[in-house]
Order: structure tokens, then C-alpha cells, then sequence
């Protein structure tokens, strides 16, 4: 098996041994480790269990767990140690806690770097381990990442014992253990985030650390993760506070805009089948689809389409490119009535129903013929205003389709939005999510190296109703100006807004 095969089945990244030692030799400078046993649950190549050797050399035993005969063979051939013992079997169903000592405990190591739907092989049992509900436990108890489940178990194994837990991992599967940590109510006394060059150590592009924490004995618990750069450990870049299943870049000079938002942010429409789904316009009822296959369709379901890459304007009303079929009103609404309302739409779709059946996600089991997801009485609002989740830097753009506000403009499933159906509210919504406080409020709980740093979950913080109290009208007459629009906005209109955020009920 070649190394790119290895890295696909395993989530296999073997930890070059120059690193490891760098790593060992900063728990042992910075954190002041002194362990009497040191256990690696994924052991590999050993590299980690070689450089711990030589780090603490007082260390009693040392245990590594490996999936891989070969690996396993290769350990035990070339660490000759009478205090290392080497186990081939797997962490999923092996009782590894059992190893945890009197004296002071390591785990380190680096789990596989993959999601469980990535690997073939070394996998849990089928486990909602976060006991998500409705969709979201679909979609995460059956895709998860494996080395936040394995940190995550050890975590639960070594509550209450004298253990430190240090592991190479994704900034971001990192940040989700915080939340856990939040979440559990686990006692730790101090967690650290290390940031490396992933692309150095493993040649690949991914936001990468060190996390280390160490358990508490005594009940303590920290609601803090201090960041550094693991080639300046001395220099402390940030902190991340993690409460009440919040994070947050603590800074001052921010408003408090945190709360929950009293309109729901929505993803836009999500069909994975883009080749038969999204579309170009030629002319008339003519439209190119992504096969580059001339159809012809009814214009009823077809409306036109926003990308997230597209957000690069604070008003987009035509001009228009792409387009989209949409097909249901609700999710999982029957969609047999396409036949009759659009026959021509219905046979095109009948005619690549192979695609639509192959489908891997498990949202679409059982759901009717051509269905999507992300589809409300909200997909069809005439006014929507919507962020990029990709973008850096967020700009809030009040899209509509002047043209025909019958089909109104859809977004992706990369995007998020609020639906209106008063012109005034959303434009002067789309004043208010572009001004100086509301930026500055969402870059201190957002992560800059995030695939998508602009999710529902950071924009469903956003207190509109802190938000009105706290932005006066003349910072959005400001922010009209910088971006550049025609005025419009009124003392009036800004007051009719506010009554209509104290009025909302969640919709």
C-alpha cells in the first residue's frame, strides 16, 4: 500500500521524528511533564514513543496502540526498550484507560486526520456521541471526525486522574473539544493550542496544532485556551474563551452584540446534484446545464441562483447567470405534482433520475423523488439578505430579483440568510450587519483559519435586538456612504426596523 492509499484508508500522517521530539521537548521545557507512564492510542511508526524516550527518561512504561501489524513489527524491531510494549489492536474497542498510571500520565500522539465516512478501515462503532437531535443528528452521528472522537474519549477516560492529553490535530476539531470540555462540564486546569506549519510537518493545507490539556484532580475547571505558535512558545498570540457552548476571541473595545438572534439565519438550498440542478440561460425557456446539454424548461421552478463566491456587492437585483431548479415549497414534500404543473421540468429530471438516486447523503433516504433540503416559506421571501460562509472578512449583501420578484433570488448551500418581505427592513438590516460594531463583534467569535468562518451557528449569536439599542442612525447613514449606495435610509425607516426587531417572534 502506497502512502497516498495509507492516507485515505487510515488517516495515516505519520509524525516525522524530528517533530515529535520538538513536541516532547515542549511538554517537558514549557509544561513541566514528568511522566511515570506515556501512552501513544495510535502509535504508527513509534516516533513519538522513540522521542518520548529520550525526553523523559525517567519515564516507568511506555504503551503504544496500533491498528497495523506491520507498524506493530516495525516498533517492536526497532525501539528495544523493556519498558515499551506494543499492542496490535484498535483504540475503538481496546480498554486503553487501563493503562493510566498512579504517578502522572501522557497521552500523545496523532490520531487519523479524516472523517469517518473518509475511512475504510480503524473505525467506531456508529455513535450519535454528541447527542445531536432531528437532522443534525443524522448528518453528525453519521459523519464525524475521528481524532476529536478519539481526544474526546480520553478525555472522558481521564476525568479526576493525574493525566495530561497532548495531540496533533485540526485547529478546528480542537475548538470543538473545547466546546465539549464546555459542554461536560469536564475539570481540566489548563488547555494550550500550539500552532504548527501543517504543510511542513505533513504536506498538506490544513489549520493545524499541538492541543494540550491537562486534567484536573482536585475539580478545577478553566473556561480559557491560551494559543501559541509552537516556534515561539514563549509568546502567548491568543486566547479562547469557551462558556456556555460559546467561543469567543476575548478583546476589548467590542459590543456586547452576543445573545440569540431572534430571526433564524437559513443555509441556502441544498440538492447535491449540480450537474442536473444548476443552470445556465440561453435564451427563452432555453438553459444550459452543467453537461453543458441544451434543455428546454419551463420557467415555473426555475429561479435565479447566488453562489457564495458572488457576494461581492452590498446590493445584487439582476444581472443574473446561474439558475436553479427548485422543486419543493418544504422539505421532503412530495414532488409528483411537477409532472402536471411543469411536464416539460418533470421529464428532465425523470430522464436523470440515476443521479439523483445516487446520492450518498443520508438525507435523502426515504425523502421523495428529486428532493432538496434547505427549502422554506423563507427560500421564497422576496428580500433576502445573505453572507458568504468563505468569506474572511463578512459582507452582507441585500439580494432581489427586480425583475420578477415572483422568483425570488436563491442562495447556496455554502451561504446564510435573512428572509424579508419588506424592502425598507432589509435594506437597513443590511446597513446594520455592515457597520463598524457588528464586523468588529463577529471577528472576535469567529476563526479566521476556519474552512467557514461565517456559519449559522456564529451568526445566530448576533443580538439584533442589542444591535438597534446599540448602533445609532448616524453610523448607518456612515455606512451607507462607504459602501458606496445611493441614500436611501431615513430616521423613519431606521425606527420602523426597530419595531419590527422588538415585534419578531423567531420565524
Amino acid at each position: 500500500m502506497n502512502g497516498k492509499e495509507l492516507k485515505k484508508e487510515f488517516g495515516d500522517y505519520q509524525t516525522p521524528g524530528s517533530f515529535a521530539r520538538m513536541v516532547c521537548d515542549l511538554l517537558h521545557d514549557k509544561m513541566n511533564l514528568n511522566p511515570d507512564t506515556i501512552i501513544e492510542p495510535t502509535s504508527g511508526l513509534g516516533n513519538f514513543i522513540a522521542a518520548s524516550l529520550e525526553v523523559f527518561p525517567q519515564v516507568k512504561r511506555v504503551y503504544g496502540l496500533e491498528i497495523k501489524k506491520d507498524y506493530c513489527s516495525f516498533c517492536r524491531k526497532n525501539i528495544s526498550d523493556a519498558r515499551v510494549q506494543i499492542i496490535n489492536d484498535n483504540f475503538f474497542s481496546y480498554g486503553i484507560e487501563n493503562f493510566i498510571g498512579r504517578g502522572e500520565t501522557l497521552f500523545v500522539g496523532n490520531p487519523p486526520w479524516a472523517t469517518n465516512s473518509e475511512l475504510t478501515v480503524n473505525l467506531p462503532n456508529k455513535e450519535n456521541f454528541k447527542h445531536f437531535s432531528g437532522t443534525d443528528a443524522i448528518t453528525g452521528a453519521s459523519n464525524f471526525d475521528i481524532c476529536e472522537y478519539i481526544i474526546l474519549k480520553l478525555l472522558g477516560k481521564s476525568v479526576g486522574k493525574n493525566v495530561a492529553i497532548a495531540m496533533l490535530c485540526k485547529t478546528s476539531v480542537a475548538r470543538n473539544v473545547l466546546l465539549e470540555i464546555d459542554r461536560n462540564n469536564i475539570p481540566v486546569d489548563c488547555v494550550r493550542m500550539y500552532r504548527f506549519d501543517s504543510y511542513r510537518v505533513f504536506s498538506i493545507n490544513a489549520s493545524a496544532c499541538l492541543l494540550f490539556i491537562k486534567m484536573s484532580v482536585s475539580g478545577n475547571h478553566t473556561g480559557t485556551c491560551e494559543v501559541y505558535n509552537i516556534d515561539l512558545p514563549e509568546l502567548l498570540e491568543s486566547r479562547i474563551d469557551f462558556s456556555n457552548g460559546k467561543l469567543r476571541n476575548p478583546a476589548c473595545c467590542v459590543a456586547d452584540l452576543d445573545g440569540d438572534c431572534i430571526a433564524e439565519w437559513r443555509q441556502g438550498v441544498k440538492h447535491d446534484c449540480a450537474s442536473v440542478m444548476e443552470l445556465e440561460k440561453k435564451c427563452g425557456r432555453h438553459y444550459l446545464n452543467k453537461d453543458n446539454e441544451d434543455v428546454e424548461l419551463e420557467q415555473t421552478l426555475v429561479f435565479p441562483l447566488i453562489k457564495s463566491s458572488s457576494f461581492k456587492k452590498p446590493i445584487i437585483k439582476s444581472g443574473f447567470t446561474k439558475y436553479v431548479i427548485v422543486t419543493q415549497k418544504k422539505a421532503r414534500e412530495e414532488t409528483d405534482y411537477i409532472e402536471t404543473l411543469a411536464p416539460m421540468t418533470w421529464r428532465y429530471l425523470c430522464n436523470k433520475r440515476a443521479l439523483f438516486d445516487a446520492r450518498k447523503s443520508s438525507i435523502y433516504k426515504g425523502a421523495p423523488a428529486f428532493s432538496m433540503f434547505g427549502v422554506g416559506d423563507y427560500s421564497y421571501a422576496k428580500y433576502k439578505v445573505g453572507i458568504s460562509g468563505f468569506y474572511k472578512k463578512p459582507l452582507f449583501t441585500l439580494l432581489y430579483n427586480e425583475a420578477d420578484m415572483e422568483h425570488p433570488i436563491m442562495l447556496d448551500d455554502t451561504s446564510y440568510f435573512l428572509s424579508f418581505n419588506d424592502y425598507s427592513d432589509a435594506y437597513t438590516c443590511m446597513l446594520l450587519l455592515n457597520s463598524n460594531k457588528v464586523q468588529d463583534f463577529l471577528a472576535s467569535i469567529s476563526f479566521q483559519d476556519a474552512k467557514r468562518p461565517f456559519t449559522k451557528k456564529v451568526l445566530q449569536r448576533l443580538d439584533l435586538r442589542k444591535c438597534v439599542e446599540q448602533i445609532g442612525y448616524a453610523e448607518l447613514k456612515e455606512e451607507e456612504v462607504s459602501l458606496g449606495l445611493t441614500s436611501y435610509i431615513t430616521e423613519k425607516i431606521y425606527d420602523k426596523f426597530k419595531q419590527y426587531v422588538y415585534d419578531i417572534s423567531v420565524v
